[in-house]
C-alpha cells in the first residue's frame, strides 16, 4: 500500500502561486514537483474560492464565529431551562 504525501499549506501555496505565474506551463511544474496535475487544479480552485475571505477584517471573521457561539449557547439555554421546567413539575408531582 503507498503511503500517502502530506503537504504543508505553505508549499501548496507556493505551487499554486507559482502557477498561477505562468513563468512555466503546469504540466512543466506537476514534473518538477512530482504532483498530478489534477492536485495542482484542485488547490488553484481552493485558493481562489477562498480569496475573498483573505481580505475580511479580523473582526468581520470574529463577529462570525462570535455569532455562531452565541447561537450555541442560545440553545443550550433553552434546553437546560425546559429541562429545569421538567424537573420542577416532576417535584410538584412527587409532593
Amino acid at each position: 500500500m503507498a503511503k500517502r504525501r502530506k503537504f504543508t499549506p505553505k508549499f501548496k501555496a507556493e505551487v499554486v502561486l507559482e502557477a498561477l505565474r505562468g513563468e512555466t506551463s503546469q504540466a512543466e511544474l506537476c514534473r518538477r514537483h512530482n504532483l498530478s496535475e489534477n492536485q495542482v487544479s484542485t488547490w488553484k480552485r481552493q485558493l481562489l474560492e477562498s480569496a475573498e475571505t483573505f481580505f475580511e477584517s479580523e473582526t468581520d471573521k470574529s463577529s462570525s464565529e462570535s455569532a455562531e457561539r452565541i447561537a450555541q449557547l442560545e440553545q443550550l439555554v433553552g434546553r437546560l431551562t425546559l429541562a429545569l421546567e421538567i424537573q420542577k413539575k416532576a417535584l410538584t408531582l412527587l409532593d
